[in-house]
């Protein structure tokens, strides 16, 4: 029997389900500023379900994306505002738990041609890192789709000198590359050693593809796990600056058959597990009882 980390799951698409608000290019800082308790009340109930990681509320609050919407000026206060948030959810609950801090794509997800240098990324990361690192216990890079990407966020998430986890997203129909069209065992060669990196995850990407590529991080020498998506797929309209309207959700991803899949990452060694877009509390209390049914002790960091 495993100690297996338990993570929250998707926050956004979860969001829109619960707020009054139609959903714009700006829904994350939105919803945080006009709903702040939406946001608490959503880690508290992941908390609840059995999660012992929360991710902030931070996920498209970048720079570059905040320019092309034209509100550079929420960049500080919704960083601060996620922050009290997590840790006001944890508070509230009492729970032994984790807050990881979200090191995003800079431009746009699943677009690595927008990858910017590693030098320029790393700069633009550290200044997030600057922002969340007084909240958090790790950081996740997270949705890193192409080498040069995971470089740039690892780069940048080294300054604050705490755990950094690593989440790449591969292929939809092949979890053997990401979506950069780079072989995932390549990735895992070229991030090999980079300080402070204590975890390799896949995330964002379909289930079906996580089984494929959960064997090879099986290889990574690290403590590894995934956090799958709900979506049919990424469809190719989907561009830098869009909302999730462009995105379907899965009407076959009820919360037992996104179990079966984790279920089998971790009986594949995973010690790692979550859920990201589409994957609620429903999702993750479920998966709380069948690893605890499993006989697995559900902990706050890898051991």
């Amino acid at each position: 029997m495993s100690d297996i980390v338990l993570l929250d799951g998707g926050m956004g698409q979860e969001l829109i389900r619960r707020s009054p608000d139609a959903v714009t290019s700006l829904w994350g800082a939105v919803v945080m500023r006009d709903h702040p308790h939406l946001v608490q009340g959503l880690h508290e109930d992941f908390i609840r379900a059995g999660a012992r990681v929360l991710t902030l509320n931070t996920y498209s609050m970048t720079r570059p994306r905040l320019a092309m919407k034209d509100a550079p000026d929420l960049f500080e206060p919704m960083m601060a505002k996620a922050g009290e948030l997590a840790v006001a959810a944890v508070d509230a609950t009492g729970a032994d738990a984790m807050i990881a801090g979200s090191l995003p794509p800079l431009v746009g997800s699943y677009h690595p041609d927008t990858v910017l240098p590693v030098e320029d990324a790393a700069k633009q990361f550290a200044e997030i890192v600057a922002h969340q690192t007084d909240y958090v216990d790790v950081f996740i890079c997270e949705t890193m789709s192409s080498i040069k990407e995971a470089r740039g966020a690892l780069a940048g998430a080294q300054t604050a000198g705490k755990p950094i986890w690593l989440a790449l997203t591969t292929d939809d129909d092949d979890g053997t590359i990401l979506r950069s069209g780079e072989a995932l065992a390549e990735a895992l060669d070229a991030v090999k050693g980079s300080p402070h990196l204590a975890a390799i995850l896949i995330n964002c990407t379909r289930p079906e593809a996580v089984t494929q590529g959960i064997p090879i991080l099986a290889g990574c020498g690290l403590p590894f796990g995934a956090y799958a998506n709900g979506f049919t797929n990424i469809s190719e309209d989907y561009t830098p600056g869009s909302t999730v309207t462009k995105l379907s959700t899965r009407t076959d991803l009820d919360p037992d058959a996104y179990a079966d899949f984790c279920m089998e990452w971790i009986d594949a060694g995973a010690t790692i597990i979550g859920g990201c877009c589409e994957v609620g509390p429903a999702h993750i209390a479920t998966l709380a009882q069948r690893i605890e049914g499993a006989g697995h002790t559900i902990v706050k960091e890898p051991t």
